[in-house]
């Protein structure tokens, strides 16, 4: 019902910077909230980042004060910013979108961050 579609990963050195965009099928902002999670392989799926439709955002300790979720309502697209990234920040991400009633939650297919010199 909900597609979402990430981009914006790629190789990059440490201490750089990306910017992932994740790309929703509906204006669903206004009841969904959305997430940023990561997994490495051989870990489990860890939660990043989210934002709440009055863009109230929270973060994991990890990536506090390095990463900011953000949104674009006329594109209908969420964005993480990372910056000062470090090598254990290399990770598949997804963005998800999630509500309580009815429930639902939606995953995008992911996208690789590779941060290596």
């Amino acid at each position: 019902q909900v597609q979402l579609v990430e981009s914006g990963g790629g190789l990059v050195q440490p201490g750089g910077s990306l910017r992932l965009s994740c790309a929703a099928s509906g204006s669903i902002f206004g009841i969904y909230t959305m997430y940023w999670y990561r997994q490495a392989p051989g870990k489990q799926r860890e939660w990043v980042a989210l934002l709440v439709s009055d863009r109230s955002t929270n973060y994991a300790d990890s990536v506090k004060g390095r990463f900011t979720i953000s949104r674009d309502n006329v594109a209908n697209t969420v964005y993480l910013q990372m910056n000062s990234l470090k090598p254990e920040d290399t990770a598949v991400y997804y963005c998800s979108a999630w509500r309580g009633v009815p429930h639902r939650q939606y995953w995008g297919q992911g996208t690789q961050v590779t941060v290596s010199s």
